[in-house]
């Protein structure tokens, strides 16, 4: 993919991750780069702050492994590019994991320093907090930072940032990914969600997973865009920053986000006067969710697909078009393939359903130390996505389901999907995550979690599943709960609502 003919000629010179925040301090010093309830940041003032945590970090970190554990916040993003300017490789852990999980991470990483705002066993703890970042300003008076010893020491094949991949089974496995690799991944997300100048992005997903990554760090220094940080996801809070802050970009993430915005009491007589673009991705949207958000702000969520692996694979578009329901078509140079679930090696036809497998420029090399799951999930080129979906003539691609959550009812396939479209129809019900459960006879059997915006009984809810679902397909159980259970990434926890079933 060649470089976008759009980009000025300040911001088609970056090639690595760190020269492209470079140009955007450059070319805008005095544009807000990011704010927080602490406080805001110019581009000139973050630069210097980043120039002075480089120099402290460089010796200790030079090619080595830089564990970044900090919430989202204006530190976390001094932090990042301060260890790319520093020479080192930055691998990004979720601050929200608990404590024995961190600690077997880092185990794993051999990480030169820790980056966070609490010390962790196991490697030198470098504290910064909210606090700590104004000992990285200059004094009043002084120039901010002198952009020629601001050196960027990276290369395009070199670590831009250690990710790890979201998978619900096991521990988290290290995802490195190149600078040409996040380049190219910055230029086929700005495709998609095409931005402009001035842009006021307001992240909501963790810097630390892949989405939150390129809505909250690297998407918006490509024209110098500003980042509004939220200290939590609340809606009340998050309609506020909509309409009070300037926000262009809502970076809202998976449908969960954005059910819960629409849940705030605040959202049915809040306008967003800036408010232009609405990405989406993490989970595939409901339609309820589309119809219901542009019916309330007249604007439409534009559903993208990607994963730590590969991100962004796919993306509705104005310019190349919208399906409702759809995860949008392939991103520029990227092939996604529809293959058979036995073997994963013949190409289905179109409109048939199966395993999807995706190559392009920026997908993942590997997973750093696993072999065996390396193998599992890059054969033939392709990195094997665990999702089942289909493609359709005109190139749109659906996402049915997980692979591993497809229910086994009688020796029929349920796919989850499916009745959670139907439940999210009731005029009763605003959220719904159907699950497996294991049963003596049929090997498994659906159960149905919802929450409600009205009040409605289990049972009205099951018999309006029965008048319109065929019987294998019908929850054996319906459960309303007051709100669902999310994972650090906004997507609700399948894992979690099935951890508290029981065998029938």
């Amino acid at each position: 993919m060649s470089k976008d003919k759009s980009l000025d000629a300040w911001q088609m010179q970056a090639v690595t991750v760190a020269s492209a925040f470079k140009a955007a301090a450059q070319h805008a010093p005095d544009a807000m780069y990011c704010k927080s309830a602490a406080g805001a940041l110019n581009y000139g003032q973050a630069a210097g702050a980043i120039q002075t945590l480089a120099d402290e970090l460089r010796e200790d970190v030079q090619g080595r492994a830089v564990a970044l554990i900090l919430p989202n916040s204006p530190a976390f993003l001094i932090a990042y590019f301060a260890i790319l300017f520093a020479g080192g490789k930055p691998a990004l852990i979720n601050h929200g994991h608990p404590d024995s999980t961190i600690a077997k991470l880092l185990g794993d990483l051999d990480a030169a320093v820790i980056l966070s705002d609490r010390v962790h066993p196991g490697a030198k703890t470098r504290i910064l907090t909210e606090g700590a970042l104004n000992d990285l300003f200059a004094p009043v008076g002084i120039a901010p930072v002198d952009m020629a010893r601001l050196i960027d020491p990276t290369e395009p094949d070199d670590i831009a940032a250690i990710l790890y991949s979201g998978g619900t089974t096991g521990l988290p496995k290290q995802v490195p990914h190149s600078n040409a690799a996040i380049v190219a991944t910055m230029e086929r997300g700005d495709w998609g969600w095409r931005t402009g100048a001035d842009e006021i992005w307001l992240p909501v997903a963790p810097f630390t997973h892949i989405y939150g990554f390129l809505m909250g760090l690297t998407n918006p220094i490509i024209r110098a865009g500003g980042v509004v940080i939220p200290d939590r996801f609340q809606p009340d809070l998050i309609v506020d920053m909509l309409v009070n802050e300037g926000v262009t970009i809502f970076g809202g993430g998976p449908p969960a986000i954005y059910q819960g915005v629409m849940s705030s009491a605040k959202f049915a007589d809040a306008t967003f006067p800036k408010l232009r673009i609405c990405p989406g991705g993490g989970a595939p949207f409901p339609l309820d969710v589309h119809r219901r958000w542009e019916a309330a702000t007249d604007l439409k969520i534009y559903e993208g697909y990607g994963m730590t692996e590969i991100a962004p694979i796919s993306i509705n578009t104005e310019a190349h078009g919208i399906l409702r329901g759809s995860a949008g078509k392939a991103v520029p140079d990227t092939v996604i393939e529809i293959v058979d679930l036995e073997t994963g090696d013949t190409v289905l036809e179109v409109g048939e359903a199966g395993e999807i497998r995706v190559k392009g420029p920026h997908m993942m090399t590997g997973y750093t130390g696993d072999m065996d799951e390396t193998a599992i999930a890059l054969r033939h080129g392709f990195v094997y996505t665990g999702d089942i979906g289909t493609l359709d003539a005109d190139g749109f691609l659906t996402i049915t389901d997980r692979k591993k959550n497809v229910i086994f009812v009688s020796g029929f396939n349920v796919f989850p999907r499916e009745v959670e479209e139907l439940l999210l129809t009731h005029p009763a019900v605003s959220g719904a995550c159907v699950v497996a459960r294991a049963h003596p006879r049929s090997g498994e059997v659906p159960v149905a979690f919802i929450t409600l915006r009205s009040h409605v009984s289990a049972d009205d809810v099951a018999s309006f599943c029965r008048d319109n679902l065929i019987a294998y397909k019908q929850p054996a159980e319906v459960v309303i709960l007051p709100e669902m259970p999310l994972t650090p990434a906004g997507k609700v926890d399948r894992s979690a609502l099935q951890s508290g079933l029981k065998a029938t």
